[in-house]
């Protein structure tokens, strides 16, 4: 009974050392896994919304801008006049000067800052990169008019869409009928009418 007993105790102790041991090196590993995650690359404003329009396949509506030669020199301009520094690493941080140097950099060049872009300037640099970036509100489809394209490619820029009431040819009838037409961009619901598809099969679809 007493050789059990000490037996018993002996085990416990072992396996209470061995789950210590085991905790021991788990912990080493989770720390050691932390230490070798690489930290985030940071990233511009302007390179996110890139990439997220490139997803997106289409630009979303926005005023055109296209910087002049002297924006640095207005910049400069505007920031003697509201008393700050013009070196490139100047921060800018006071709220109050934040909103006049940003609103009289608008009135000057005819340009808002986006709310998306806001927080991320923080320095005078920061404001004149901001400025020297073009904004175009050109599709890819139109900017193709613009490019060398090879010769045995033809683009037809003026497509047509089809719309029961001025495709007659038969009687308004469409290949796909389950199919609508729905122009959805600002831009072009003038030039190209959509309509609405109703289900032929919806009726046959409601008897039950």
């Amino acid at each position: 009974m007493a050789a059990l007993i000490r037996h018993g105790f002996n085990s416990l102790k072992s396996s209470s050392t061995f789950l210590a041991v085991n905790t021991t090196s788990l912990r080493y590993d989770i720390t050691r896994f932390k230490t070798k995650k690489r930290p985030k690359e940071k990233t511009s404003r302007l390179e996110d919304e890139k990439m997220s329009l490139s997803c997106k396949g289409f630009l979303r509506y926005q005023k055109e801008y296209n910087p002049p030669e002297d924006v640095c020199d207005r910049i400069n301009k505007i920031c003697k006049t509201q008393q700050i520094s013009t070196v490139d690493e100047t921060k800018i941080e006071d709220p109050l000067q934040r909103f006049n140097l940003f609103l009289a950099c608008e009135e000057e060049l005819q340009h808002p800052i986006t709310n998306a872009v806001l927080c991320y300037i923080e320095t005078i640099g920061d404001l004149k990169n901001y400025y020297k970036t073009p904004v175009g509100n050109v599709t890819p489809l139109d900017a193709m008019r613009s490019m060398d394209l090879p010769k045995n490619l033809h683009i037809n820029y003026e497509y047509v869409r089809f719309h029961p009431d001025t495709d007659t040819l038969f009687n308004g009838q469409t290949a796909f009928p389950k199919s609508s037409n729905l122009v959805t961009g600002l831009k072009y619901k003038k030039k190209y009418p959509g309509h609405y598809q109703d289900n032929p099969f919806l009726d046959n679809m409601l008897k039950v």
